[in-house]
């Protein structure tokens, strides 16, 4: 028996719910929570440490880390990038 698919693909749904933006929003946040988590630990970075090198604090570090918490600004991520050694590349697609 032949299956037949039925409907759109998730990306489909996501756009259709108009989801599509805030899951995207939500999917970059993560990665760059981890990139930079994982720069962190490949360096021996302590989480006060990194705080310092960025000039800000404890809790603004953990709100840049929380893969969930989305309200993070250009300039922080600009600092983290600096902090760790890399560049941030921001680019239209």
């Amino acid at each position: 028996m032949e299956t037949k698919h039925i409907g759109g693909d998730f990306d489909d749904f996501l756009r259709d719910e108009r989801l599509a933006d805030d899951a995207e929003a939500t999917a970059a946040k993560r990665v760059i929570a981890y990139q930079i988590a994982q720069e962190m630990k490949r360096s021996h970075l302590t989480k006060s440490e990194m705080a310092h090198r960025m000039n800000t604090s404890r809790p603004a570090l953990d709100r840049l880390l929380d893969p969930t918490n989305r309200s993070v600004t250009l300039s922080t991520l600009e600092r983290a990038a600096t902090a760790i050694g890399k560049k941030l590349k921001v680019e239209l697609a």
